[in-house]
């Protein structure tokens, strides 16, 4: 059985999907969720709720990590970036070069991208933290001012120094 509930957020409605196996995605309102959802799908708000009062706690800046059972889908691949995207510490980021490293494979940083675009489980699994080798903000499947306010929430700020601003 896959159940799901739609989520107010700070970044728009969010639809949550999982079975009983764990939280499969979370999809952001400008993907046509309505259009996502299928007939044999449940509304379940109470199976969903510990991910809902996580979520919230997120955006409350209440919360760093969750503790949610996950079950995405995707290719060994994509799992293996999935789970490096994991590691990356709440308030930080890094680049797509730094995860190609992590993972002895430093020409793979399109693949990586690629991978990072597939993700099914944003926020939670936290591919807003990847940014460019420049410092500046990258493609995110929730769009650019999405991926910023998620930043902004865990405090990180891309806005030049100074020092970056001077050429001499």
């Amino acid at each position: 059985m896959i159940y799901y509930d739609i989520l107010p957020s700070p970044v728009g409605n969010l639809l949550l999907v999982a079975t009983d196996g764990g939280l499969k995605q979370i999809l952001f309102e400008d993907k046509n969720q309505l259009e996502n959802i299928k007939d044999n799908w449940s509304k379940e708000p109470i199976k969903l709720k510990p991910v809902a009062d996580q979520l919230i706690s997120y955006f409350n800046k209440e919360r760093t990590t969750f503790e949610v059972k996950l079950s995405p889908e995707g290719t060994a691949f994509q799992q293996q970036i999935w789970n490096q995207l994991s590691e990356i510490p709440y308030g930080q980021t890094r680049s797509y070069q730094d995860i190609a490293l992590a993972i002895n494979k430093p020409s793979a940083c399109r693949a990586i991208g690629m991978a990072n675009s597939k993700n099914p489980i944003p926020i939670i699994i936290p591919c807003h933290r990847v940014i460019g080798k420049n410092g500046k903000l990258t493609g995110y499947a929730g769009g650019l001012e999405t991926k910023a306010k998620l930043l902004e929430i865990e405090n990180i700020d891309l806005t030049p120094s100074k020092e970056q601003l001077q050429l001499f």
